[in-house]
């Protein structure tokens, strides 16, 4: 590879500096032979790449697209720059009740993308940084295809590898008879790239994707309406967690339809109008259709090989071995949450495994999960429903501390609640989070989930005040059979 600085003379210019500026060298090797060839370079097959490489394995590491995959250019980083533009806009339009005067003159797009377009560039220029150092990686551009259980081919080249990691991610989703065009009818591709802030939009799905981009647009000054065939928002969580969004939503004036199915969408004059279950039309300017994403595997060759399938998804083991040997699977494409970090890990476990280190599996449970919308939800472990389906529920005890009594919650003027679900006399099994900011407090419920905490050890625990921690350290407190500031 072609190196351009080296990481001691960019410390030397900058002390902050620790990833070097490097060109990525994708330059076909003699050998094509690997220890790992990676199918994707998304943040599955990026974190497999530099964990195999650091425990000094060979890895070929092919990618159609950018490095870092949708997370990065058209997932995670960017609408999250966005939502944090739009906080900025609320912050600034209701400034006054904090003794500050400011005036919300408008919404510049253009410099919103800037901001945006930055974030982004800094990150995947660290991203080659790391993945260009590495004497171990060989980055191939172009798009793959598995050819035989032992190799990928790329622009008729093959890449030989004694273990496949297949991490070809997602796709955003659309329904039967509901054709894309971009303009009027949009994914979340193009919504990250829109060049100006419409007056009205419909937004087809009421999940994670769906409220974040609402939210976004409601603090743009949008005219938003959801609409889910589900009977609540967000329904992957519990259902306390949607109660309050949707009460925080409507404060918002943010419009949405829950349990009623979308049936056509038609071109107006002025944008679309939507049918929905019962007959009820709505009329905007522009249709986001956020049904989720889809496993991207078609025509890839999976199958042709003996890889097993379930529309579309890999199917794997716990280990996330597949159906044929040295081949796995991560990120997206395996049935599960479709999280960026439950990718990452994957691909962290799966060269450890073909290293022969024997990781521990992972729980799918103990992965957190956050919406970035306005109030956060956040939650990690099982939801009330599904614990008392699980344990039953004479064994299932909750508890719901609300944030109004947190001295933090009252200066960030927010709303919301800590949730703790907990098996009788045994360790707490999910906690479900809402409210501004709460996506922070994610790490220590994730240890009290994935370590099986009890109540009473957590509520030894010294929590800073003031801060939201508290609201986690005051629910244990109570749940433990101790409570100081509310009635258990």
């Amino acid at each position: 590879m072609t190196e351009v600085g080296s990481a001691q003379e960019a410390s030397r210019r900058d002390p902050r500096c620790t990833v070097a500026t490097w060109e990525l060298d994708v330059s076909e090797p003699n050998d094509a032979t690997f220890d790992i060839v990676i199918l994707g370079g998304g943040s599955g097959g990026y974190a497999t790449a530099l964990r195999a490489a650091q425990l000094n394995l060979s890895v070929a590491l092919i990618e159609k697209g950018k490095l870092g995959g949708t997370c990065l250019h058209n997932g995670c980083i960017p609408t999250k720059a966005l939502l944090h533009a739009a906080e900025v806009a609320d912050q600034t339009r209701e400034s006054e009740q904090f003794g500050v005067k400011a005036e919300l003159v408008g919404i510049d797009m253009a410099a919103v993308h800037s901001y945006k377009d930055g974030v982004i560039g800094r990150l995947y220029k660290g991203l080659q940084g790391l993945l260009g150092s590495s004497k171990n990686i060989t980055v191939v551009a172009g798009a793959g295809r598995l050819v035989a259980p032992n190799a990928v081919e790329v622009d008729g080249k093959r890449y030989t590898g004694r273990n496949i990691v297949l991490a070809s991610g997602s796709y955003a989703k659309s329904l039967p008879g509901l054709e894309i065009d971009g303009e009027r009818v949009i994914t979340s591709d193009h919504a990250l790239t829109l060049d100006r802030v419409p007056s009205s939009v419909i937004v087809l799905g009421g999940g994670v994707i769906g409220v974040e981009f609402a939210s976004v647009w409601k603090s743009f000054g949008v005219d938003v309406t959801i609409i889910e065939a589900l009977p609540r928002l967000v329904a992957a969580e519990d259902e306390d967690s949607s109660k309050a969004l949707e009460r925080a939503f409507r404060k918002r004036k943010i419009n949405f339809k829950v349990g009623k199915p979308f049936e056509k969408v038609e071109k107006t004059a002025d944008g679309v109008k939507v049918t929905i279950a019962g007959g009820e039309t709505i009329e905007a300017e522009l249709l986001l259709v956020a049904v989720g994403r889809g496993p991207n595997t078609a025509n890839l060759g999976y199958e042709e090989q003996g890889v097993k399938m379930d529309r579309g998804y890999v199917l794997t083991d716990e280990r996330l071995r597949t159906s044929v040997p040295n081949v796995y699977a991560v990120g997206d494409i395996v049935p599960g949450l479709q999280l960026a970090h439950r990718g990452f890990q994957q691909g962290i476990f799966v060269a450890e495994e073909i290293a022969g280190q024997n990781p521990a599996v992972i729980d799918e449970a103990g992965i957190p999960r956050i919406t970035y919308c306005d109030p956060e939800v956040a939650s990690v472990g099982l939801t009330e429903a599904k614990a008392k389906e699980q344990y039953g529920a004479d064994k299932v005890k909750i508890f719901n501390y609300n944030l109004g009594g947190n001295g933090r919650s009252q200066i960030l003027k927010t709303a919301g609640h800590v949730k703790l679900v907990r098996v009788e006399d045994g360790p707490v099994i999910g906690v479900h989070m809402i409210g501004a900011r709460v996506g922070e407090l994610i790490g220590e419920a994730q240890l009290i989930y994935n370590w099986e905490a009890y109540p009473a050890e957590v509520a030894q625990l010294v929590h800073a005040h003031p801060s939201q921690t508290e609201a986690l350290g005051e629910a244990h407190l109570a749940l433990a059979g101790k409570p100081l500031h509310v009635h258990a």
